[in-house]
């Protein structure tokens, strides 16, 4: 095997931490908000809409951020301000008992902040991370650790909402404060950390970005690998609660989830050495399936068998989190885009708001319009199953065909 310089592991985790924060928002924003707001009597076909507006509005302003990102003095300056509107945003966002308006003027201003601030950060960092190294295999190793660390965020988010307050309200608002503090002190890690040496710009860099021939067919195979998992991340809460009857078993199912990810992402990266990063995600994809189909034949009391498909696809999502970036890490690289890395990133990220946007403005009022009410135990659940388990499935195996037809595109073997 070839040697490759080692990067400082030093710089990558001061470089990683702020990846706990971004991943902390994100499960509140796609898990824990449609049914928080759902039980505080918002309409749930409604809800589905509002969503699906805001994350596609929030989705179509990623390419301008990440043009922005890239004409800022550093990417530091960018990570701050996004961090500053991502921090207030959440404290509104899980403290609607603050509001003097109507619910929906305060849950759509707050989403507001909510996607400019993560939107702005996440494209500022990743871009940086893409920078830094300049083998494959550090690549690799940057946004594996990202994603790793990002992980640990998560199973935070997951567990201490719980252990906070038994109360759901009063945990996630709680929450909320603890998320401002780790935000804190990731950006004061952050801050002082190598940038790679700044280049000229380039002017029409979204237009470029997307004549990459190479980084259409990688965003074509991401696309529909992430609306696949954003599909049964949104409705993950209501199926727990309504098919498996297991509502005080939603912090177990989300932690051993999430932890399976982070403990299985260096056995993804290994693999990824061994047999490249299209091999390894490719591997990725059929263990999510394989473990993921079983949930169609769950019901009431299936706590157990359920657990065991989170621990299964947890370990599969270590490998799309790790090698999709990493990959379009070598892609830019092979472009020479090192002037655009943040409109390659702002287009990422439109990709990945869209698919959530998709999943919450389709999946919720599809279900309610089939039949399935939340908490009632007579409605259509077999609705709420299928959209949860045998439509994800599809689209994955759809995205591996895609993969394996455009692997020749992917050559690991240049830096």
């Amino acid at each position: 095997m070839n040697e490759y310089p080692r990067a400082p592991k030093v710089e990558i985790a001061r470089y990683s931490l702020f990846a706990a924060p971004l991943a902390m928002a994100a499960l509140p924003i796609y898990v824990h908000v449609p049914k928080f707001y759902a039980e505080l009597g918002l309409s749930l076909a409604t809800l589905g809409i509002v969503l699906l507006i805001l994350r596609f509005a929030d989705a179509f302003v990623d390419p301008l951020l990440g043009r922005w990102a890239d004409r800022s003095s550093t990417r530091f300056f960018a990570c701050l301000l996004g961090g500053a509107m991502l921090a207030l945003g959440m404290l509104t966002l899980l403290n609607p008992g603050w509001s003097p308006f109507s619910l929906w003027v305060w849950l759509i201003f707050s989403l507001i902040l909510v996607y400019l601030g993560f939107s702005l950060s996440s494209i500022a960092h990743g871009a940086w991370g893409a920078e830094l190294p300049r083998h494959p295999q550090q690549r690799a190793t940057y946004t594996g650790t990202r994603e790793a660390i990002g992980l640990i965020g998560v199973l935070f988010a997951a567990a201490l909402p719980a252990v906070l307050s038994k109360d759901a309200a009063e945990g996630l608002a709680r929450f909320s404060w603890v998320f401002v503090a780790l935000l804190v002190i990731s950006l004061l890690a952050l801050w002082g950390v190598r940038e790679a040496k700044v280049v000229a710009r380039d002017e029409n860099a979204i237009a470029e970005t997307l004549k990459d021939h190479r980084f259409r067919a990688l965003l074509a195979v991401f696309a529909l690998n992430g609306i696949a998992s954003a599909i049964p991340a949104t409705l993950l809460l209501f199926f727990v609660d309504d098919v498996l009857k297991a509502k005080d078993w939603e912090p177990q199912f989300l932690v051993s989830y999430f932890l399976a990810g982070a403990l299985a992402m260096p056995l993804w990266l290994l693999l990824a050495r061994r047999i490249g990063k299209v091999g390894a995600w490719s591997i990725g994809m059929i263990v999510a399936v394989v473990a993921f189909i079983w949930a169609v034949s769950f019901g009431a009391g299936d706590r157990i068998p359920f657990l065991v498909v989170c621990i299964a696809t947890g370990v599969a999502l270590g490998a799309d989190l790790s090698l999709p970036p990493a990959l379009l890490a070598d892609i830019i690289a092979r472009a020479n885009g090192q002037s655009r890395t943040g409109s390659y990133f702002g287009v990422w990220a439109f990709v990945t708001k869209a698919n959530l946007a998709l999943a919450a403005g389709l999946a919720l009022p599809i279900v309610s319009a089939l039949g399935y009410a939340v908490g009632k135990s007579d409605s259509n659940l077999a609705a709420l199953t299928y959209a949860y388990t045998l439509f994800p499935c599809a689209l994955k195996l759809c995205a591996l065909a895609l993969l394996w037809k455009f692997k020749t595109l992917f050559d690991e073997r240049l830096p």
